[in-house]
């Protein structure tokens, strides 16, 4: 059982807009390296490790940063968006909450004071030969978690569709077939687009198993996993399920935004475009003690309750609780153009506190990320604590992905209007089961000499 709060708080917030600053604004890196950093022996691991992925041939990235070349034409640039934290492009606030994530894009602060000197000392090359081979990569527009974990066990394709340059936001909703003969257990899974060309068209995607009954009515199942734009995908903690099941459809809810969305976009027609559906699987009679699923519970804020007027400020909260313990294994905020922050808490009636779990303070509607805690970091939720998040709005010219400050903005579902959740994956624990991982977490963050 579920039990859902929603609470609105719409205010012109001054504190807000301090949360909502444009990224230019904020505190860039500077260094007190004195020792001479190249690009050989110490920037070319670097962005061969966090970039080349998507800035490469045939990659979503704008330029290229394969060769110290294409490092040196574009060293001021990179110089920018690496000390501000743009990019790697993984909105989460360093010093607040949780830090210790899965599949963290982040550089660390060593990693951006090298790039920083390097470019303050005028991007020297160094030694050419000390150059390191680039990391064997998957192709372009392969699974991106392929390369940790090969292959998807099944790929589920939707239909094609047409997507125009230009017009009105459009929805897909095909029903495929899955090929499954008995109840498996996701190990990981992943959507995409399959071309870079539809990445910036497709606003999300949002695959839910099905079944359809002898009646010819359609049974709703589980849900798969979500995607929207940027994000790469999801994978489980060992020793626990989230099924895909036997006989079953994948129904998908395609958002498709003609011409696309951000400096990508390619504003032209794509033709019979496709969004993939990849599952690793783990195999038949996967032992597993609990279950794991995936929703936004309370977070939405409802259709009528979120009116942004033009030139100011939102702020919402949801609210969810159990009425059992859980574990929050990972959390994706999302909303639209007008989000700029989402923060994650946890309130605990029986103290009065309130913890702070996750804070984005610059968030981006074109790079979603879901924040997969780490083994011994993700919250354990004793039943009946709240889980609370909050939403920031900024419909002002100050906000750069605004379209159009000018305009009253209502909740909606489509690229223009807001909204605004915030995916959990969980894992519904029994109280037995809670005490037990609370201890054994307990036992292994105790210091050596204490056990």
């Amino acid at each position: 059982m579920v039990m859902n709060g929603r609470l609105l708080a719409a205010a012109a917030i001054a504190a807000g807009l301090a949360v909502h600053a444009p990224a230019s604004a904020q505190v860039q890196f500077a260094t007190s390296e004195t020792r001479a950093v190249t690009y050989s022996s110490d920037v070319a691991a670097i962005i061969q490790q966090n970039c080349i992925v998507c800035h490469r041939p045939g990659g979503i990235g704008p330029m290229d940063l394969v060769t110290y070349e294409d490092a040196r034409r574009y060293a001021t640039r990179i110089r920018a968006q690496v000390s501000n934290g743009l990019m790697p492009p993984y909105a989460y606030d360093r010093n607040i909450g949780i830090q210790d994530l899965q599949g963290d894009w982040r550089l660390s602060d060593e990693e951006i004071n090298t790039i920083v000197a390097w470019v303050d000392q005028g991007a020297a090359l160094g030694d050419a030969s000390a150059v390191p081979p680039p990391p064997s990569l998957p192709a372009a527009h392969e699974f991106t978690l392929q390369a940790e974990l090969g292959p998807p066990d099944i790929i589920i394709r939707s239909t094609p569709i047409d997507v125009p340059s230009e017009g009105n936001d459009m929805w897909h909703r095909p029903i495929v077939p899955t090929g499954l003969t008995s109840d498996r257990c996701i190990k990981a899974s992943q959507v995409k687009p399959a071309t870079a060309r539809a990445a910036t068209v497709v606003h999300h995607a949002i695959p839910t198993f099905t079944r359809t009954q002898s009646d010819g009515s359609v049974q709703t199942l589980e849900r798969a996993t979500e995607y929207a734009m940027g994000k790469y995908g999801e994978i489980s903690p060992d020793g626990v399920c989230r099924i895909a099941p036997a006989d079953s459809d994948v129904r998908w809810d395609i958002h498709l935004y003609p011409g696309g969305v951000g400096a990508n976009a390619p504003g032209t027609v794509i033709e019979d475009n496709v969004v993939e559906l990849g599952l690793w699987l783990h195999p038949e009679g996967y032992e597993y003690e609990y279950k794991q699923d995936l929703g936004y519970y309370g977070f939405e804020e409802g259709p009528t309750e979120m009116i942004i007027p033009p030139g100011g400020t939102v702020m919402t909260q949801g609210l969810s609780s159990w009425d059992h313990p859980v574990r929050i294994d990972s959390w994706q905020p999302h909303g639209h153009l007008r989000l700029r922050a989402a923060s994650l808490e946890i309130f605990y009636p029986e103290t009065g506190r309130t913890e702070t779990i996750s804070m984005v303070s610059n968030w981006s509607a074109i790079w979603h990320q879901s924040h997969i805690y780490g083994a011994d970091s993700a919250p354990l939720v004793p039943a009946g604590a709240v889980m609370i998040q909050k939403n920031w709005y900024d419909n002002s010219a100050a906000n750069p992905n605004n379209p159009d400050p000018d305009q009253w903005v209502d909740y909606g579902a489509r690229t223009a209007d807001e909204m605004g959740h915030g995916w959990l994956a969980v894992t519904h624990l029994d109280e037995e089961g809670y005490q037990r991982l609370l201890a054994e977490r307990q036992a292994r963050q105790r210091p050596a000499a204490d056990q």
